[in-house]
């Protein structure tokens, strides 16, 4: 049974800073596509950043670009997030999703086939 579990999120000032943790289990980690999402309220659930298998290859969505960072320990089967510089607008539940498909880069949320329940993320200005 494949289980996703975020860690991390919480309640931060503006231009603070936050890492947040995916730890898995049930799968092989490295043979898995594995990325970041978002939701605020009243929004569609966005993604946020993705990351290659060997870690080579990184995607993030333009406004989070030169402030979060994605990573990944295959050793731990965990998926990180740093986030630096937040911004209100960062505010929202964070998911962390993986998908067999561990060659590609997938960016929408309809691609994922596993998620978490989500870690809380609240910026104040």
């Amino acid at each position: 049974q494949v289980q996703l579990v975020e860690s991390g999120g919480g309640l931060v000032q503006a231009g603070g800073s936050l890492r947040l943790s995916c730890t898995t289990s049930g799968l092989t980690f490295v043979d898995y596509a594995v990325g970041w999402f978002r939701q605020a309220p009243g929004k569609e659930r966005e993604g946020v950043s993705c990351i290659a298998r060997s870690g080579g290859s990184t995607y993030y969505r333009d406004s989070v670009k030169d402030r979060f960072t994605i990573s990944r320990d295959n050793a731990k089967n965990t998926l990180y997030l740093q986030m630096n510089s937040l911004k209100p607008e960062d505010t929202a539940m964070y998911y962390c999703a993986a998908d067999r498909r561990w060659w590609l880069l997938l960016t929408n949320r309809n691609e994922y086939n596993y998620w978490g329940q989500g870690t809380q993320v609240t910026v104040s200005s």
